[in-house]
């Protein structure tokens, strides 16, 4: 096993840390819903808002961030989104309205655009092979244990002093961060990619009006002009995305989706982390309001999760290096769907060491499998010099699944998360899990040891 040298621990290092404010901040919030919700008003909705206004921006911008990368270089840009995230979790720590959370979340997402995509190509542009599968495990466990030990660490901040407190956690790390990136020296790349700022607009305006419709339709119905209007509109502006990336260097190169693990990787990860996002969304926000846990409690139940991915990611993702990512991203997905349908014991009767406690375990097993294999399957089949919109572009599939299937939760839950539509939830979330695991049968073959994207642009930057 070839060890890290020096500066493979500083990427890492840096790349760990970037990654997780944004991934923490993405889970954070959840357990603060309730009490953002008691103080601001607007219910169920504001709670939906409060996430889906960071994951728009961040899943909407993400393609765009990641072009930038590698255009102008992911040191320069990662610096940018740390400062620019710290800002703006200043700015919604102090919010007066939910109008103003909301604006200052979405500000948060798209700084927090500018970090994913960066921090994942400095591993990839800097290791290769087995090195780089063993740091793409390294990065996995941490940055999910963030999204993990959000709900924990929101919930004392909610119960001790006030959910405001809960947006200022990243202060530390993110300083942290900047002071190792002043220790990170690497060459410039090379000016060849072109940043297409009106695509860009396309993705993120056209999410934003797709979200919008879906969020409100509950209120507003879908006769509504508004709904209309923002729904189809937002629609078409996705489709002329698409429509312009078969121009010469596009965002998103369609030519990456040629890649077989690539293509079938992002559609399994589309399935897993809508399963993911609407578990984590449904689990803290129900163990407050229906089973009436004070937020620490029910940050501290998805603990199990974290205490497994921090032990196992990284012995998985050097297992997926030596045998392939196909068997553990197939089985994976399906111990996290039993997982999850442990959750229906769950009663009116709360008892979380045999109604909840079994789930978290199984399901902490499922993803510690999943997440590293699955991670480096996609980024290890495209080309280093592609590594920053390859990044973008499979952290963007994740959060617009999260996205849209917040933006559904009212119709999926029935209006109202009760029991009924916990359960309800619970159901969709295991379907969800299932097919990423089908999926990934289906489509995911063993890497060649050297994977290369045959995109004739990566050689002929005038194509």
């Amino acid at each position: 096993m070839t060890p890290f040298t020096p500066l493979h621990r500083l990427v890492i290092a840096v790349a760990v840390l970037a990654s997780f404010v944004t991934f923490l901040d993405g889970t954070v919030v959840t357990v603060a819903l309730p009490a953002i919700s008691r103080e601001l008003g607007g219910g169920i909705t504001t709670q939906q808002w409060a996430v889906d206004a960071y994951l728009i921006t961040l899943s909407a911008l993400i393609l765009l961030a990641g072009s930038v990368s590698d255009a102008y270089g992911r040191v320069l840009v990662m610096r940018i989104g740390l400062i620019a995230f710290g800002v703006a979790s200043v700015a919604v720590a102090a919010a007066p309205t939910p109008l103003v959370l909301i604006i200052a979340r979405a500000a948060q997402g798209a700084a927090g655009a500018l970090l994913v995509p960066s921090s994942l190509a400095l591993i990839t542009a800097v290791m290769r092979g087995e090195v780089q599968s063993r740091a793409i495990g390294v990065w996995t466990a941490f940055t999910t244990a963030a999204q993990l030990v959000g709900p924990l660490l929101g919930g004392l901040f909610v119960d001790l002093l006030s959910w405001r407190f809960v947006f200022l956690i990243n202060v530390l790390p993110i300083a942290v961060t900047l002071v190792l990136l002043s220790r990170l020296h690497l060459p410039d790349p090379p000016r060849t990619v072109r940043v297409d700022w009106l695509s860009g607009a396309l993705c993120a305006i056209g999410l934003g009006g797709v979200v919008y419709a879906l969020i409100e339709q509950p209120h507003q119905g879908w006769s509504s002009p508004a709904i209309l209007l923002t729904g189809i509109g937002g629609a078409a502006l996705l489709a002329l995305f698409l429509l312009r990336q078969r121009r010469p260097q596009p965002l998103m190169p369609l030519s990456l989706f040629r890649v077989r693990n690539f293509a079938w990787g992002n559609l399994a990860t589309l399935f897993v982390y809508a399963a993911l996002s609407l578990n984590g969304f449904v689990l803290g926000v129900y163990l407050q309001q229906g089973a009436g846990l004070k937020a620490t409690e029910a940050g501290l139940a998805s603990l199990p999760i974290t205490i497994l991915m921090i032990l196992l990611s990284s012995r998985a993702g050097r297992l997926a290096g030596r045998l392939g990512p196909r068997l553990f991203m197939a089985a994976g997905p399906l111990i996290m769907a039993a997982g999850v349908l442990l959750l229906l014991l769950v009663a009116e009767q709360f008892d979380y060491w045999w109604q909840v406690l079994p789930a978290m375990i199984v399901l902490g097993v499922g993803l510690s499998v999943t997440v590293a294999p699955l991670t480096s399957a996609i980024l290890g089949s495209i080309d280093e010099s592609r590594s920053g919109i390859a990044s973008a572009v499979n952290n963007a599939v994740s959060r617009v699944a999260g996205l849209l299937v917040v933006a559904m939760l009212s119709t999926i839950v029935g209006g109202t998360l009760n029991l009924a539509g916990f359960h309800t939830a619970t159901i969709v979330t295991a379907a969800l899990f299932a097919i990423g695991g089908i999926v990934s049968w289906i489509g995911i073959r063993r890497p060649a040891a050297e994977p290369a994207m045959p995109d004739p642009a990566v050689s002929d930057p005038s194509a």
